[in-house]
């Protein structure tokens, strides 16, 4: 039996069953109710993004987790990228693995141990950037999220760290399984950094993909990232065509003069649409916590970024209690489930065209109670 295998297998025991294995139930087919199969970038379908994968059923950044987020009904899986010591883009969350691989069990790496400052940061670990390939192949992913997901940690050992070929090979096998087109999110993690380090993202990241075929306007990608200068580039000096999404949160993009909120008013946004195609911001920029910690009203984000074209893909929705309105939670453990649906449904409900998830399948049934 191989990995693959043993990953089939193993997806009997998830959480949620998944589809392609018992079933698909009509709100998992990823087919419309004419029955046709549906592309990524559907204009009348809310997206669901596989965040990471299915990161809540497997570590995430692994090819099991993207092949069970695309079985589960995700229209994109959402690979973050960063480099190895020889220019090879690898998905991992941050370019500091000690957290989602097996690397600090490994003595042969013990000396990589080291203190870097990434975006201001001082962060001590493991980097991949002091790894080639054929080193980062020889770790094993593990959960970033133990005390959250305890029962992801049986897959502990069992993925490589996929590189975004193998990422966009597994999305090219899937869609022509699954019969419908599965798209590919790929967020450029710390771009600056990396060009400071003599290993830019971006050379690797469109050669990529135009090498697949996806660099053009209505290709199943959007490319993301944090930081608008690396968008601009991108879209610029390497003249990608794929949709471009700007990420938002609180504070400002490394090495910026302007804050996220300036870049998201009105008149930031107008800016904005003139180089990329949609935003992405975290969730409590579109629908915030009142004070009690429960939702509050929208604000206009969802407005404001229609009125200039751009499509709104907020993250990241997940089930676990720890990470819902107060009172959305079901009970005073943690990590125990909540109520995730209702939460998807605000957000549904304000207009977003699209959405972040560890948890695909939810997302994907959330959808499909909003249209019924």
């Amino acid at each position: 039996m191989d990995r693959r295998d043993l990953f089939i297998a193993g997806a009997l025991g998830a959480a949620v069953a998944t589809p392609a294995l018992i079933g698909v139930p009509a709100w998992a087919s990823g087919e419309d109710r004419d029955n046709e199969p549906v592309r990524a970038h559907d204009r009348d379908r809310t997206l669901v993004v596989g965040h990471r994968g299915a990161s809540g059923y497997r570590p995430e950044h692994t090819l099991a987790s993207y092949e069970l987020a695309a079985r589960m009904g995700a229209d994109f899986i959402e690979p973050d990228l960063v480099s190895t010591r020889d220019g090879v883009l690898v998905a991992r969350h941050e370019n500091e693995i000690s957290g989602t691989t097996d690397v600090s069990a490994r003595p042969e790496f013990a000396t990589r141990r080291v203190t870097k400052t990434i975006d201001g940061v001082a962060v001590t670990g493991w980097f991949t950037e002091d790894f080639t390939l054929a080193e980062l192949k020889t770790l094993r992913a593990v959960e970033r999220l133990p005390a959250v997901r305890q029962r992801n940690m049986v897959y502990n050992g069992l993925f490589e760290v996929p590189t975004f070929t193998e990422v966009l090979e597994l999305r090219e096998r899937l869609s022509k399984e699954l019969r419908r087109e599965i798209g590919v999110y790929p967020e450029t993690k710390h771009p600056t950094y990396f060009q400071n380090a003599g290993l830019p993202l971006e050379r690797p990241l469109v050669a990529t993909l135009r090498r697949f075929g996806l660099d053009r306007r209505d290709a199943p990608v959007f490319v993301q990232s944090f930081e608008a200068a690396n968008l601009r580039e991108l879209r610029s000096a390497h003249r990608l065509k794929a949709p471009l999404v700007f990420l938002a949160g609180a504070g400002s993009p490394f090495n910026d003069p302007r804050s996220y909120a300036e870049y998201l008013s009105p008149a930031g946004l107008r800016e904005l649409a003139g180089v990329i195609n949609g935003i992405g911001p975290e969730k409590g920029l579109v629908i915030p916590r009142a004070a009690d910690g429960s939702l509050a009203a929208p604000t206009s984000l969802v407005a404001d970024a229609h009125r200039e074209g751009l499509k709104v893909h907020p993250y990241t929705f997940r089930a676990e209690n720890q990470f819902l309105p107060v009172n959305l939670r079901n009970g005073a453990v943690p990590a125990e489930y909540g109520r995730i649906l209702d939460e998807l449904a605000a957000y549904l409900a304000a207009g977003v065209d699209g959405f972040f998830t560890d948890n695909p399948d939810l997302g994907v049934l959330a959808r499909a109670l909003h249209r019924a």
